[in-house]
């Protein structure tokens, strides 16, 4: 009896260890042969369908970017209008785009359909039109590097918006990241090259990993159009203020230094600094980078399918897969990492909630102190608290990952603008009274974005109605001209002759 059920449990076991080398066999073969390349990629390829035929797995997760369903407790991939979840902000940005439209960024498959569907850009219903220049494409397409090529990297910068539409027609893709031969990371925006060399260093030191974050450095960056760029005079020159250095302050005394401005102010008359989307610098100074983290370790984690492992271009939000981008290094459970988020975010949510609203009102009573006859000399230090704060604000909320990345600097910067922006006002209200003005200066309802586009001076349903026209007639023509160019570009299959 005890020979039977040795036998058995051998041949058993025996069967098991079959099935284990057949599944790796099975599973080394299939890894082997998974990237066979189907089609050559020449060139600066824009397509993401055409590198799709040599790199499946990669090509579907980055399409996933289409999903809109992910929710945390602040941000979400799908629409949501921040201009009416803080209404406030209209009045920070007076007589700037984001003045008239503000919304939550979703996936990268969006990118050229959002930056056409957004106010910021105008309806420019004829070729050339403004208000925006061509620069504005550089982040939103692989057709931008393939464009640069073409015809020149200051000349693509000194053209309008309008007049790349039909060209830029590909969303944010394979071409922006990766070398087509070697399928190496690589930088395809001047910018982030120009800026190393400010710095005294080279791109082409950085090692593999660091290119697994610079690849998004590219375009979550801070940014600025400089117009006075020796040999590029007039352009609107795409460039990254590092020359200093990356941290709030450096990029600040850059700023003041060129005397930069992104726009005047037309209320409080000051010449403010918009900033974009500094991800990538308060990144750097949280502990994640500190310890060699990338961004691509947790917004771009491993997975595998079958024999093959592969990083996963779904490009979003760790929370929305926190057991392949967390538990890599953590060992905590899933709520407990996913509660740390929220508090970080709650406690530097409730610092830019409040400082947001002293901004706007220093905006508002900067207003009333021309209005009684301030002296230009009487508001220039006034003037420089409010560029400061709203400078720092705009820092710590435009990227949007800032209260994570970094949430011991993105603190301590929302408390310095914060005490900048009180120290302007008690100057202000000091100012106020000398003028005449005592108690407080009368307020907008700031609690309703209508009523503050209206305060600031914008014609809301104007621009709305001129931008559903240019959806409906101008992209679609855009689209077209670009889908007949594309349909004239060869794809040849490897071997063929």
């Amino acid at each position: 009896m005890k020979n039977w059920i040795l036998f058995g449990v051998t041949a058993i076991a025996v069967f098991l260890l079959a099935m284990l080398a057949y599944t790796i066999i099975d599973r080394k073969a299939e890894a082997r042969f998974a990237y066979q390349p189907k089609v050559e990629i020449e060139g600066i390829e824009p397509r993401d369908s055409v590198w799709g035929l040599n790199y499946p797995r990669q090509y579907q997760s980055y399409m996933q970017t289409a999903d809109t369903t992910f929710k945390s407790m602040y941000n979400t991939s799908g629409f949501a209008d921040i201009l009416d979840e803080q209404s406030e902000l209209v009045v920070l940005w007076a007589g700037y785009g984001f003045g008239k439209d503000y919304n939550q960024p979703r996936g990268h498959v969006y990118a050229v359909a959002d930056i056409m569907k957004t106010l910021r850009t105008g309806a420019p219903l004829e070729e050339g039109e403004g208000p925006m220049p061509s620069t504005c494409w550089t982040c939103k397409s692989p057709d931008v590097p393939r464009l640069m090529s073409e015809i020149g990297v200051t000349e693509f910068y000194s053209k309008q918006f309008s007049d790349l539409g039909s060209q830029v027609i590909n969303p944010i893709g394979c071409a922006d990241c990766h070398d087509p031969n070697t399928m190496n990371l690589t930088v395809t925006r001047p910018a982030l090259i120009e800026a190393y060399e400010a710095m005294g260093k080279s791109i082409n030191d950085a090692s593999h990993q660091e290119m697994r974050s610079l690849v998004c450095a590219q375009c979550h960056v801070e940014y600025y159009f400089d117009k006075k760029k020796p040999g590029a005079e007039g352009a609107n020159y795409l460039t990254f203020p590092w020359k200093e250095g990356m941290d709030v302050e450096s990029v600040e005394a850059y700023y003041d230094k060129t005397d930069f401005a992104d726009w005047v102010h037309p209320i409080s008359k000051t010449r403010m600094l918009k900033a974009q989307h500094p991800d990538y610098e308060l990144f750097t100074q949280g502990v994640h980078a500190k310890r060699g983290v990338s961004c691509a370790d947790c917004h771009m984690p491993y997975k595998s399918e079958g024999g093959q492992k592969f990083t996963d271009h779904h490009i979003g939000s760790p929370l929305e897969n926190v057991e392949n981008s967390c538990f890599v290094c953590h060992r905590e459970k899933v709520s407990d990492l996913v509660n740390d988020v929220y508090e970080r975010q709650r406690k530097v949510k409730e610092g830019t909630s409040q400082l947001q609203t002293l901004i706007a009102k220093a905006h508002i009573e900067a207003g009333k102190a021309w209005e009684l006859g301030a002296t230009e000399e009487q508001m220039k230090e006034i003037q420089k608290g409010i560029r400061h704060a709203q400078w720092r604000w705009d820092y710590s909320v435009a990227s949007h990952g800032a209260a994570f990345h970094a949430p011991l600097e993105t603190s301590r910067i929302v408390t310095s603008a914060t005490r900048i922006i009180m120290e302007a006002r008690i100057e202000l209200m000091q100012l106020l009274n000398s003028l005449g003005h005592s108690g407080d200066v009368e307020m907008p309802d700031l609690d309703s974005k209508e009523a503050l586009q209206e305060y600031t001076g914008i014609d809301i349903e104007k621009e709305r109605y001129n931008k559903e026209r240019f959806l409906n007639e101008i992209v679609p023509k855009w689209m077209k001209e670009g889908k007949e160019r594309e349909a004239k570009m060869n794809v040849k299959e490897v071997g063929s002759k």
